[in-house]
């Protein structure tokens, strides 16, 4: 069943419909080649092409009686053909084909159209990241390591390093896909017991696939883990993204906020909160995504030259795999779009500890004036921690040190205490990860 909050299109790729359709493809063009070649008479396949047809319901019913799915579809069609006059053309449907011929070459046409529109998704978030990166490109925000203020940054640096992460997502994903990309006509247990690898190759070539180099009964699942795989890291980098927006819109940070429209409301007893729900909700979802990845690895080893062990799994870990890919991809688009920033906040927060975030480049400077870095490092580490224990004035402690004093002038220290220092490089990491731009 696919989930309420599917996406049409993810959804229709993924439905009985579209699943049988494929089937047919491939069994029209098995016929059709093997037509080229003389096995198959033509006017057989050029029936064929005419007249096969199914009735999704009409397939189920027959397989709640012989418990097999692709003979239940075969079925299905044959009777169709015969109901168009074409009984006698059906003998050639699924003609020298094993069951997974057809399953594991239409599922490669399947994943093709899910990649695909999972490359628009990744498309369109990669194009929202961007824009908001350079948008935001010199707004000052303070680093944070280990949840704690570090040194600055810029909130465009954040989303640049996103958009970057997002590149290699993308590229592991056309990987997986063209991995995938794959075929096999070659029998019961890989070997081409009944058709040649010459057919193998015209049919896969109608199909817009390349033929597996070598089966078993089913193609090798190591490909379809690495799709999976591809997926998971994917939606892990979607994760990381809603779980930093959901850091900075905590009461205490509020330097970012997810979307809030008028009229939502985020609690039923706390009319002041507004919850960030979207990304909690990708940073969950993500999680089924990463689960399903483990099930893709254990279908990698399957019994002798086959077994149906895997095959349970993947009607429920590739269609919920992609769904879940495509519509958290949305959510992240409609986050990133719509996300409220507040550079006021980031500058306060900036400003809250009374320059302790300066503490490195004070360090450095000393050292480099002349003081041995042991000393420099005792010196400034003893300001910043009875600032820090008394709430106090940081800059105005180191100020009034004279063994800083000794090797610093006031116009040194200001120089320490320059947020600019820090963000001097932000316009060559842009043109590293946007190149083109100033």
């Amino acid at each position: 069943m696919i989930p309420r909050y599917t996406r049409p299109e993810m959804g229709r790729i993924f439905s009985d419909q579209n699943r049988f359709r494929q089937w047919l493809e491939v069994e029209l063009a098995a016929s059709e080649a093997l037509a080229e070649t003389g096995e198959v008479p033509a006017e057989a396949a050029r029936a064929l092409r005419q007249y096969a047809a199914f009735d999704v319901e009409r397939i189920h019913a027959i397989e709640r009686e012989v418990k097999h799915d692709v003979i239940a579809f075969t079925t299905a069609v044959a009777e169709k053909m015969a109901a168009a006059g074409e009984a006698d053309a059906s003998r050639w449907l699924h003609y020298g084909l094993t069951s997974n011929d057809v399953v594991d070459t239409a599922q490669a046409l399947v994943l093709q159209q899910a990649s695909e529109l999972l490359r628009k998704g990744t498309a369109s978030l990669l194009e929202s990241l961007a824009r908001r990166a350079l948008e935001f490109k010199h707004t000052v925000q303070i680093g944070r390591t280990h949840g704690m203020h570090a040194e600055p940054i810029t909130f465009g640096l954040k989303l640049a390093l996103w958009y970057d992460e997002m590149k290699r997502n993308l590229a592991r994903l056309n990987a997986a896909a063209e991995d995938l990309s794959v075929g096999k006509i070659s029998g019961a247990v890989g070997a081409f017991g009944h058709i040649g690898p010459a057919a193998e190759e015209k049919i896969c070539a109608r199909l817009g696939l390349k033929p597996a180099d070598i089966a078993s009964q089913v193609i090798a699942r190591d490909r379809h883990a690495a799709w999976v795989a591809a997926l998971a890291l994917l939606t892990a980098t979607l994760e990381k993204i809603a779980l930093e927006i959901r850091h900075l819109q905590r009461t205490e940070v509020r330097e970012v906020e997810e979307p809030f429209s008028a009229g939502q409301k985020g609690s039923s007893a706390m009319p002041h909160k507004r919850n960030p729900v979207t990304s909690e909700q990708i940073c969950g979802l993500a999680r089924v995504v990463r689960g399903n990845l483990n099930a893709a690895l254990e279908d990698v080893a399957l019994w002798h030259e086959r077994d149906i062990s895997h095959s349970s799994v993947e009607r429920v870990i590739l269609a919920d795999s992609a769904i879940l890919t495509d519509y958290l991809l949305a959510k992240t688009v409609w986050l990133i779009d719509g996300m409220r920033v507040y550079p006021e906040r980031m500058q306060k927060n900036l400003e809250s500890t009374h320059g302790l975030i300066f503490s490195g480049q004070l360090l450095l400077d000393l050292a480099a004036a002349g003081m041995l870095r042991e000393q420099a490092y005792r010196l400034v580490q003893g300001h910043a921690m009875r600032a820090w224990e008394s709430d106090g004035n940081f800059r105005a402690s180191v100020e009034s040190d004279k063994e800083v004093l000794s090797c610093l002038s006031l116009k040194n220290i200001n120089e320490a205490f320059s947020v600019g220092r820090y963000l001097i490089h932000v316009d060559r990491i842009f043109s590293r990860v946007f190149p083109g731009t100033h």
